[in-house]
């Protein structure tokens, strides 16, 4: 049976899989996939810490369906903002964009 390690190594894999993924693409739907695999990083350490430390309490499953709902809000806002830079830029690369030019 896996231990709370091989867990927090999987969790610490996955955040810094999303990390070096949104500090290194430039396609800014990328980033947002990527910070969704930090995200989900969080919530595997979360319950894995849940489940190893208070196995009868659920307080770390109740913050991840938390995190998970407030992913899932990140996104749509996310992609609204993307489609508004699409439509006006009509490119999604984040080295093309510049807010500040007029």
């Amino acid at each position: 049976m896996p231990g709370l390690e091989h867990y927090l190594i999987l969790s610490a894999l996955l955040f810094f899989i999303g990390l070096a993924g949104a500090i290194i693409k430039r396609n800014a739907l990328v980033i947002l996939m990527c910070i969704e695999i930090m995200l989900a990083g969080v919530n595997v350490a979360m319950v894995a810490f849940s489940r190893f430390i208070t196995p009868v309490a659920l307080t770390g499953q109740v913050f991840t369906i938390f995190i998970i709902i407030v992913a899932a809000a990140e996104v749509a806002v996310g992609l609204a903002i993307i489609l508004a830079l699409y439509r006006n830029h009509q490119t999604v690369d984040t080295d093309k964009i510049n807010l500040f030019k007029w």
